[in-house]
């Protein structure tokens, strides 16, 4: 009993350390990007931002339109005979624009954005960390939340705010090409009905799923790289476990953020 007790304890306590790190590499990020703002002779790189922006956010666009499409015909033809049975088949679009705003977009999105941004990030700081170049700029008295972190961090919430908008637009087009074509609902009606069950708080709450899950794989993809240890090997795992641990994150912290909008009403 006390070897299990202690087996059970070890990945316990190493997942609270390995939050409580992740936490303060996030609050220290937090303190870096309001003082890049707010205080006149603290910079933030600029040029450094629009190159993570470019090189994060324009590959995954082709990848995110073409799930999210799928995505929205996916939902129209499951969704279609339960409803037929009613005789409700043209609510098929209320269901996709509420699922697809607030659920499906930014999550579906996020976890696209993973295999690309998170584990690019993670091996890109995983390579500088056994080539030794994070020890260069502590040597120089440069801190790397300050020019590694931030910028990713940011360009990261960034880059998934415009491809959650492109894929949520994108899913309900995809939703109203098969109802309008297979499920024979009147365009009139289809458009008029996604209209009408959503609003700008459903926009919201999508956007801000969306920068919190953005915010999350930035800092998860830095602090693996950044912990790097064992040469080419560590870089491969951090990069691995980049993915897993963003993956695992996004949808818990998506699990929360549901459980409490559901309590305020806001579902």
């Amino acid at each position: 009993m006390t070897r299990a007790i202690s087996a059970l304890g070890v990945p316990v306590t190493g997942g609270v350390s390995y939050v409580g790190a992740l936490a303060r590499l996030l609050v220290e990020t937090c303190v870096w990007l309001g003082r890049g703002l707010f205080v006149p002779k603290v910079r933030i790189g600029r040029t450094a931002i629009y190159a993570q922006v470019v090189r994060l956010g324009v590959r995954p666009v082709g990848v995110v339109m073409l799930v999210q499409a799928c995505i929205g015909m996916i939902l129209a033809l499951q969704m279609a005979p339960p409803l037929n049975d009613f005789g409700q088949t043209d609510l098929v679009a209320n269901i996709i624009a509420i699922a697809v705003v607030r659920e499906l977009g930014p999550l579906v999105c996020a976890i696209v954005m993973t295999g690309f941004a998170g584990a690019a990030v993670a091996a890109e700081i995983g390579t500088m960390v056994v080539g030794e170049e994070i020890e260069a700029l502590r040597a120089h008295a440069l801190n790397p939340t300050r020019f590694l972190v931030v910028p990713r961090v940011l360009s990261t919430v960034i880059c998934l705010l415009v491809l959650t908008t492109l894929g949520i637009f994108t899913a309900l087009i995809g939703g109203y090409a098969m109802g309008i074509s297979v499920l024979d609902v009147p365009s009139s009606v289809y458009v008029s009905n996604t209209l009408d069950s959503l609003d700008m708080a459903d926009l919201a709450t999508g956007l801000f799923k969306a920068g919190v899950f953005g915010m999350l794989i930035g800092a998860i993809a830095c602090y693996n790289g950044m912990s790097v240890t064992g040469g080419a090997a560590g870089v491969g795992k951090a990069t691995t476990n980049t993915v897993v641990h963003s993956i695992v994150m996004i949808i818990f912290t998506d699990m929360l953020f549901v459980a409490l909008f559901y309590k305020l009403g806001w579902t």
